[in-house]
């Protein structure tokens, strides 16, 4: 009996341990009025995801790729939680790690949460873009290849700053705010919102896709039915206006499953997505 008691002790022990993740090579706050504290930010873990519950001080997470290249590519992850969470190792430090891999430097930018405050996190995602920018020298990035890459509300936010990147939605606070805000690729996985709430078919109003709208890579899955529009029209508006899109459409395996082995073939995207990244910045160059 002893020995079942011990067992389930180790179980519960293990459960309730905290999910170790990787820490950032450098931190700075998005906004000067909201300097970072040494603990600012909720976390809760369910599921085995950790999410951030409440972010009122964004944040810039830079994590440097030791197999990385002098000037190489950089990526700007959102992660996803529906404008209320933020899925910070599934869809945030996870991904990071795999770019790093692969010798991309990654960026994780903690935007504004909770209360579905789109507006907000898109003047986050602004302002983060052009610190990240700003720093490229220091941190071994090219300027003219600095992709985004975001997930589910995350997504939302990166296709929100691939098409509203031509003027800040704040007043301008130094430097950071002079450089470009474009993303350079965007990278969309399983995204949400890109769509009218009275006709999915329709892409949400704030998302106006032109000519000068960066290239974009997709994956999307049948059975992430609520959500599926999104994907459809973000790459339809991208092919009107004859901008370079690809497409990876699956049938099974919903949604927020980041990049997690499953028996889905869906779990492949990070290698297309690989590819295609070092295809698009190979022809910036």
């Amino acid at each position: 009996m002893k020995s079942v008691y011990l067992a389930l002790f180790l179980l519960l022990t293990l459960a309730a341990a905290p999910i170790e993740t990787p820490k950032p090579d450098e931190q700075l706050a998005v906004w000067p009025d909201r300097p970072l504290l040494e603990k600012s930010d909720d976390e809760v873990t369910y599921n085995k995801i950790i999410r951030i519950t409440k972010v009122n001080r964004p944040a810039i997470e830079f994590y440097k790729s030791k197999k990385a290249k002098p000037n190489a590519p950089a990526v700007v992850i959102f992660p996803g939680g529906g404008y209320n969470v933020l899925a910070y190792d599934l869809e945030g430090t996870e991904i990071a790690e795999w770019l790093n891999s692969i010798g991309i430097h990654a960026v994780i930018v903690k935007y504004t949460v909770p209360g579905n405050q789109r507006e907000q996190a898109l003047k986050d995602a602004q302002r983060a873009f052009g610190i990240v920018r700003s720093k490229a020298k220091e941190w071994g990035i090219n300027p003219h290849q600095i992709g985004v890459l975001g997930f589910s509300a995350g997504g939302h936010l990166a296709a929100n700053l691939s098409t509203n990147y031509q003027k800040r939605n704040y007043k301008p606070i130094d430097d950071a705010d002079k450089l470009s805000c474009r993303p350079d690729f965007t990278v969309l996985i399983y995204p949400a919102y890109i769509y009218q709430d009275d006709d999915k078919r329709k892409s949400a109003s704030e998302i106006k896709v032109t000519a000068q709208t960066p290239p974009a890579f997709i994956v999307q899955t049948l059975d992430d039915r609520r959500l599926v529009d999104s994907a459809f029209n973000y790459t339809r508006d991208l092919k009107d206006a004859k901008v370079d899109a690809e497409l990876h459409l699956f049938a099974k395996g919903g949604h927020g499953y980041g990049m997690r082995p499953s028996d889905n073939p869906v779990s492949h995207w990070p290698r297309l997505c690989g590819a295609w990244i070092k295809r698009t910045t190979s022809e910036q160059d």
